[in-house]
């Protein structure tokens, strides 16, 4: 059986980070793949570091096992919170939560107050999810997978990224901390807020610190959008949309410069780094869901996501695994420029 290596990007995007759960299941289910790194921003961190812990652990088997305990904490973790679909948006717009009356007043009070006013205590139940779900302690000394975690310094605007050996629940929480609803994140002195600001992932951490050429890009926050968005909410999400994947968009930009270089005989093969670039996502389901699901963290929902993702990833394999190693399975200009 021919094994082949990857390196995974996990972009964030609050619960449909349970697509990319999906995806890493699928993967982990074949055995004709190794993941050497995975670089990782908000849920994409938290499912990198999951992923991490559990394959330290035990294995794929236990990796799996491990994503699937930390999707269920997010779940149970948010039974009892007031974000809840309405009948109304359960039975007119699916997985969103427009019309729940919980989400309307939240939203307005964020636009309103900031989580300093309305937040004083500082809580986020993700904390206690992500400390029942990985041992950090264990997570500190593993290597078995290499890790880049991404995270936005407040004060110079600059991206970190946390390398194996440095993640924390704290370092999560900071990949994570939408700066609208959550007080920055301290770590080693300095605020930060989500990584997705400066890198959702970021790619060159997988070009400086693995092996590996190959970059498996899972993507969760949609490139294109069908239509023109006319409401608030619609604009605001795009928005969202738009600024997430900038950065993204600006390092496969570079990527396609530096490899036609490469292919041009203008840049030594042996000194700059040939990325194999490729691509795993489902567009035509992830368009459909606002930005009110990404807080829907019912476990109906995320299951529907990871099913989602779980066929993306298969679909990926079946297509695209032979080609693993040797060359790209997307063509970066037309995508991106």
């Amino acid at each position: 059986m021919e094994i082949k290596r990857i390196n995974l990007a996990l972009q964030g995007g609050g619960a449909h980070g349970a697509y990319t759960w999906g995806v890493l299941d699928r993967l982990l289910e074949d055995a004709r793949v190794e993941v050497e790194a995975v670089s990782g921003t908000s849920a994409g961190a938290m499912n990198a570091a999951v992923l991490a812990d559990g394959m330290g652990r035990g294995g794929r088997d236990e990796a799996r096992r491990a994503l699937d305990a930390f999707w269920h904490n997010v779940s149970r973790a948010s039974q009892t919170g007031p974000l809840q679909p309405s009948p109304f948006d359960r039975f007119a717009t699916g997985w969103n939560l427009d019309h729940s009356a919980a989400f309307v007043a939240f939203d307005m009070l964020t636009r309103m107050l900031s989580p300093y006013q309305f937040n004083p205590m500082n809580l986020n139940p993700l904390r206690r999810v992500l400390e029942d779900s990985v041992d950090f302690k264990r997570l500190e000394g593993c290597r078995r997978i290499k890790l880049f975690i991404s995270a936005t310094n407040v004060k110079t605007g600059k991206v970190r990224v946390f390398q194996s050996g440095e993640i924390t629940s704290d370092v999560l929480l900071a990949s994570a901390c939408l700066p609208f609803l959550f007080q920055a994140v301290t770590v080693d002195g300095d605020p930060y807020w989500d990584g997705g600001y400066m890198g959702n992932p970021a790619i060159f951490p997988l070009i400086y610190g693995a092996e590996t050429p190959d970059v498996v890009i899972v993507q969760i926050n949609p490139l294109g959008c069908d239509r023109v968005p006319t409401t608030a909410t619609e604009i605001m999400n795009r928005v969202n949309e738009i600024s997430f994947n900038s950065s993204l968009m600006r390092e496969m930009r570079a990527i396609s410069f530096v490899t036609d270089l490469i292919d041009a005989g203008k840049l030594d093969n042996n000194a700059y780094k040939r990325i194999n670039v490729h691509w795993i996502e489902s567009e035509k389901h992830m368009r459909g869901l606002g930005v009110s699901s990404k807080l829907n963290a019912r476990l109906e929902f995320l299951l529907h996501l990871k099913e989602i993702g779980r066929q993306a990833a298969d679909d990926w394999l079946g297509a695209n695994f032979d080609a693993i190693g040797r060359r790209s399975t997307i063509d970066i200009k037309e995508k991106f420029l």
